[in-house]
């Protein structure tokens, strides 16, 4: 698709300085856009490519202050980089075309199936399971019994998703992610083996979240494990039962969330954030990678970090001495030798 700046200004609700009329037909980077293509520019990190960039138009925000003259023709929007999200929505093709169920697909006869529903080669949709209009189901995924997916979804080539779990509208999930296996419940017996405790719950996921690939959401022992409305999680991230996650909850790569544990809204884990088992996590948390939670935070809206975590600026403060120690160390034996020798 060919657009002119003047018609992604309108698009977007910007304005042009420069060339309205010039042409873009494909979307890039900042640093490697060429003729036609159009960038934006919204981390400041990245302003020094604005003068050298050789993209054909860039989205910027207004209140971007130039430091020189730049030869790219510039769309001035509120917000560049939701600008160009919105750029990516509109124009991104290949899963809105797919419809019908696959001759190799095996459906149960009394799986529900909404309308433009697509079901992919080698994917199994069994007994009395729901699929809601327009969602999108690539090959080789496995849904179970009484599993309920709502419309406008993607799930991805690979989900596999056990009985009786619940997912939303307009949620997305990647490849090799595993929904509503057993939670990691064992009780220990006198003879120091383990008896497996049934896990006769679900996992019910809301609207607006995306999984990445290979995560694991464990079903709840009793009950539901639950993902609120517009969570994001990355790779490789392991939810285990019972665990709450609040909406708008973000949460990184390699990261893991011990059973029974209920994180609050809005808050940002980093990669590799390991979170204890039965606490809570106030609402609005920023927790750093690599940081071990072992209990309760309960004051929202702070920045944590470090393993055993602290607030950030305390536990910045205190990576600063530990640089020091050797040099303090000298300074404390010579202190010792010099009141040693009176």
């Amino acid at each position: 698709m060919e657009l002119s700046a003047k018609e992604v200004a309108n698009i977007l609700g910007g304005f042009v300085e420069g060339d309205e009329q010039i042409k873009l037909n494909t979307l890039a980077k900042i640093e490697e856009g060429g003729t036609g293509a159009l960038s934006f520019l919204a981390n400041p990190k990245y302003e020094p490519f604005l003068y050298t960039t050789a993209a054909s138009a860039v989205i910027v925000n207004k209140t971007l202050i130039l430091n020189k003259a730049v030869e790219t023709t510039l769309i001035r929007v509120d917000d560049a980089y939701a600008s160009f999200t919105l750029l990516l929505e509109k124009f991104a093709t290949g899963n809105q075309e797919l419809s019908g169920i696959d001759a190799h697909a095996i459906v149960a006869k009394d799986a529900v199936i909404g309308n433009l529903v697509y079901v992919g080669a080698q994917s199994y949709v069994a007994a009395k399971s729901t699929i809601g209009a327009n969602t999108k189901i690539h090959p080789q995924v496995y849904i179970g019994e009484n599993v309920i997916i709502g419309e406008n979804c993607i799930i991805n080539a690979g989900v596999k998703i056990y009985h009786g779990c619940i997912i939303g509208n307009n949620c997305i999930v990647h490849s090799g992610t595993i929904i509503g296996s057993d939670g990691f419940g064992f009780a220990p017996l006198a003879d120091g083996t383990y008896k497996k405790i049934p896990q006769t719950g679900i996992v019910t996921i809301e609207n607006h979240v995306e999984i990445g690939s290979n995560c694991t959401i464990d079903r709840a022992t009793l009950g539901s494990t639950i993902i609120r409305k517009g969570v994001k999680i990355d790779n490789l991230v392991q939810i285990a039962h019972n665990v709450e996650i609040g909406e708008n909850t973000v949460i990184a790569a390699q990261s893991g969330i011990a059973g029974s544990t209920k994180i609050g809204r809005n808050c940002v884990l980093g990669g590799q954030v390991g979170i204890g088992g039965h606490i809570t996590i106030a609402d609005y948390s920023q927790i750093g990678a690599q940081t071990g939670v072992a209990s309760s935070i309960t004051e929202p809206n702070k920045k944590w970090f470090g393993t055993s975590y602290m607030e950030m600026r305390d536990n910045l403060k205190s990576q600063t001495v530990f640089r020091k120690l050797p040099e303090l160390l000298k300074r404390i034996e010579a202190l010792e030798k010099l009141f040693s020798s009176k």
